[in-house]
């Protein structure tokens, strides 16, 4: 597995213009309104790895996945792919082929109106990657069996096919053009919990068989974990925790990752003392000053109010990288217990 990252995320931000039309605006008196939905990340993710970010709805998630394909530019920062701008890398036709991206509704990515064996081929006749109409049928083939569907599905619609089946279709598309790297948009979130294992097994295989590199998004602790050599926790457009998957898992450090555990149901911990979050997700478009996490933290000091934290290594457990004053300053108590995470899927 090389060292070198295959994407580079540096100080990335992206803000969106929510105002009213400009005469309501005047006749209210009031001004623009900025939507801050990411509001500056850094983060590496080495070949052949897979780092997942998870979050509340809202937080961010989604549009890092945009920002990363170049969907969306960005407000600031940058992205840098193999060593390459991204502006300038899919200005490439070969690096564009290189990355791709799974999105989450598998009822709405596929158009309804084209043969399974036309959407799949799309990729290939864009980049011109067979010299054939025969070569081109044989690919789709083997992409349709390499995702566990048959030839003849190519002939069919996209209705008649169930959610899992379609999101295979979606994998087969994305495998098309032969990437390095995918960018998979919640790709289990709209399937039942028995699809959602085969689809996981199932890119987990092709990631071994194929060295491919992933940026997984989920809000399912239990998908991230299954899949995840690293995981990133956003909060308001941030990210507040960055650590391997297990060390996530076994000794979080954030106040916000931990009041995540503590939401995971466990049948064997019935009974067990929880602490719950209180108050509300403050909104993007008028942030809390300093620590955005700062009105729901049982954590928070005058300094949490007033200074923004940055992503540190975490005392007791430097692999973890946090963005908490309580935890830099050793006012979260220290290293937690172990704790005890059931794969019972979590909804945020």
């Amino acid at each position: 597995m090389a060292e070198t990252p295959i994407l580079e995320v540096d100080d990335l931000a992206r803000s969106f213009d929510v105002s009213r039309p400009w005469l309501q605006r005047v006749l209210a008196g009031e001004g623009k309104r900025i939507l801050r939905a990411v509001d500056g990340i850094s983060f590496a993710i080495p070949r052949g790895t897979t780092l997942s970010l998870v979050g509340e709805s809202g937080c961010g998630k989604s549009t890092v996945a945009r920002l990363v394909v170049g969907l969306y530019p960005p407000s600031r920062g940058r992205v840098v792919f193999e060593g390459l701008e991204l502006e300038r890398a899919r200005a490439i036709a070969e690096q564009r082929r290189r990355m791709q991206m799974i999105f989450q509704d598998p009822y709405a990515s596929l158009n309804p109106r084209w043969r399974v064996k036309d959407i799949v081929a799309e990729p290939i006749r864009a980049f011109g990657m067979t010299p054939s109409a025969a070569a081109q049928q044989a690919k789709v083939a083997e992409l349709l069996t390499q995702v566990g569907l048959s030839p003849l599905d190519g002939e069919k619609f996209p209705h008649e096919f169930s959610g899992g089946q379609r999101q295979r279709i979606s994998i087969a598309r994305a495998l098309s053009s032969n990437p390095d790297f995918l960018v998979c948009d919640e790709p289990t979130s709209a399937l039942d919990v028995s699809v959602q294992a085969q689809i996981l097994n199932l890119m987990k295989d092709l990631q071994a068989r194929l060295g491919l590199t992933y940026l997984f998004i989920s809000h399912n602790l239990a998908v991230v974990r299954q899949v995840s050599d690293r995981i990133g926790v956003m909060y308001l457009g941030r990210l507040v925790e960055l650590a391997p998957a297990e060390t996530l898992f076994t000794t979080p450090r954030h106040p916000y990752t931990r009041a995540l555990m503590e939401a995971i149901p466990d049948l064997e911990m019935t009974g067990r003392q929880r602490i719950p979050v209180g108050g509300e997700v403050p909104s993007p478009i008028s942030p809390p000053s300093g620590c955005p996490f700062h009105p729901r933290c049982p954590l928070a000091d005058d300094r949490c109010k007033a200074e923004r934290p940055v992503l540190l290594p975490a005392r007791g457990t430097e692999a973890s990288l946090t963005a908490c004053h309580a935890v830099e300053e050793g006012r979260d108590g220290g290293v937690p217990a172990a704790q005890r995470v059931g794969t019972t899927a979590i909804a945020l």
